[in-house]
């Protein structure tokens, strides 16, 4: 019997279903249905790697590591197997599937220890939130190089959903209207001061500042987030009107009353659900009475992980947290804010992710140059993972405009 068949016996007596997609073994067998893109088992530490992380996090240490790959378009299989998750029972569990699996993976010679996790994986210590595992979690994600993502991005450097109006639009024009849209909605006018919470490579700032001749701060988390923005406002001779400071927001303690406008672009994801009113409280305090908070944020299904599962916990975004989009409004108007708007933006992010990851496909040599084959194969896999969380819904993405009394 060859690898490939046998892995299909495990399959079905372990979950009680056959081979949703097509399997190629380690020995070039096959199995499974044809047609669509084919799951390549390389060597067998994928199989130890699935024993003893069996799931999501197990397939992803597998993916990364090059244990395992796909042959053909890896959003297409991704579509597949949920397609698949949605019209099936949920696989057997406890004492006997597992028993069934490690017998299977002792037919198939695949036992042995737990393999090391891959090195890409974020290790981060201390209590959830402190400062200093706030800043870990952030340069974990976002210091990986300025090179990394001007190769990735737009030339605004814009890290979050675009704003698409028409068919054919470029990324770059994409976000100039994004960026726009946030400064229309603010209502900003020349002289004015806006305060930009988790400032990104400051394509706000910048956009405020360059386009409507407002004083613009920016905080930020990431080192390498700054020195960007530092390098970029000399180059401009926007120093009068652009300022970046490397500081945690709580951290911040400007007079009450200081910004005439708020903005805050997918930052909160970032700040956890027992301090958000913490976040909300900064930028409330920050505005003087009458200003407006324009948030963008990311928002998912009740049924959906608050961290986005454990690869993007693991992989991403350490300690990321997402709520549905109502329990972001109520903290909003708990904390004082006054809701004016609320617009959703979710297939927005489907072209944001599209644009991206044809972006990335097209560099992935310069990609794989810069931070290592391991690096780059987890971005894939986030990028096409992340793409069809908003194309399927499980996430969304919002701007709430809301006003200080």
């Amino acid at each position: 019997m060859t690898a490939a068949d046998r892995l299909a016996d495990v399959v079905r007596d372990a979950a009680g279903i056959e081979l949703p997609v097509r399997v190629r073994a380690w020995d070039g067998s096959e199995a499974g249905p044809v047609g669509g893109p084919v799951l390549v088992i390389k060597r067998r530490r994928a199989l130890r790697r699935l024993l003893w992380a069996p799931g999501e996090m197990g397939l992803a240490r597998a993916y990364v590591t090059g244990d395992i790959d796909v042959d053909g378009d890896l959003a297409d299989g991704f579509r597949q197997a949920w397609a698949m998750a949605a019209t099936r029972s949920p696989a057997p569990t406890g004492w006997r599937s597992r028993a069934v699996a490690a017998a299977g993976a002792v037919r198939l010679g695949a036992v042995g220890p737990p393999p090391k996790p891959p090195v890409s994986e974020a290790k981060l210590t201390g209590r959830l939130h402190t400062r200093l595992r706030d800043r870990a979690a952030i340069a974990h994600h976002y210091d990986l190089s300025n090179e990394f993502y001007e190769l990735l991005l737009d030339e605004h450097m814009a890290y979050s959903s675009a704003y698409y109006t028409h068919d054919g639009q470029t990324l770059h024009d994409a976000q100039t209207t994004k960026l726009e849209l946030v400064c229309q909605k603010l209502g900003l006018t020349k002289g004015q001061r806006l305060l930009d919470v988790g400032c990104g490579w400051g394509s706000m700032i910048l956009h405020a500042a360059r386009t409507h001749g407002v004083h613009a701060t920016g905080i930020t988390l990431s080192a390498e987030q700054r020195d960007f923005i530092v390098a970029r406002v000399a180059a401009e001779g926007l120093g009068d009107l652009v300022d970046v400071r490397l500081q945690h927001y709580r951290e911040f303690d400007d007079p009450p009353g200081t910004f005439d406008a708020v903005s805050s672009i997918e930052m909160g994801e970032h700040v956890g659900e027992r301090h958000y009113p913490g976040y909300v409280d900064v930028m409330y305090r920050a505005l003087t009475p009458g200003g407006h908070l324009l948030l963008q944020q990311m928002s998912r299904n009740a049924d959906a992980a608050p961290g986005g599962g454990p690869f993007i916990e693991s992989y991403i975004a350490p300690d990321m947290h997402m709520r549905p989009l109502w329990q972001t409004v109520r903290h909003l108007q708990d904390g004082g804010f006054e809701i004016r708007d609320v617009e959703a933006m979710r297939e927005q992010y489907v072209r944001t992710v599209e644009h991206w990851l044809e972006t990335f496909d097209a560099n992935y040599d310069r990609f794989v140059a810069l931070q290592g084959e391991e690096v780059a194969r987890v971005w894939r896999l986030y990028l096409v993972g992340g793409g069809l969380a908003f194309e399927q819904g499980r996430m969304g993405v919002d701007q709430l405009l809301a006003r200080k009394p």
